[in-house]
């Protein structure tokens, strides 16, 4: 695999990552849900009630983490204007003529 082509890879995430903000949110709390209570499952002497608060507040603070890096990167994308080229393909185009009706 070469060089280019990882990056391309890494970038196709990457963008599907910025235009899928809240299923990749979803999918990352669903994830830490599950695999916490895997996790929890696994240690003997707790009760199932507790084994389930602590998966479910796993889950909450990767949901936190997904959340604030989520914003960090539409941040960016507002910063840099990535966002604005992105969905500039989709608007038609803006007439310049500025008329005044008085």
């Amino acid at each position: 695999m070469s060089a280019t082509n990882e990056k391309s890879t890494i970038d196709s995430v990457r963008e599907w990552v910025v235009d899928h903000k809240l299923r990749t949110v979803g999918c990352l709390w669903l994830s830490g849900l599950a695999g916490s209570i895997a996790y929890n499952w696994s240690q003997p002497g707790m009760k199932n009630s507790v084994r389930i608060i602590h998966a479910r507040l796993h889950a909450q603070a990767l949901t936190l983490a997904a959340l604030a890096g989520a914003a960090v990167v539409e941040y960016y994308d507002h910063k840099s204007g990535a966002k604005a080229k992105r969905y500039a393909k989709f608007l038609p185009p803006m007439e310049h003529s500025h008329t005044h009706k008085d």
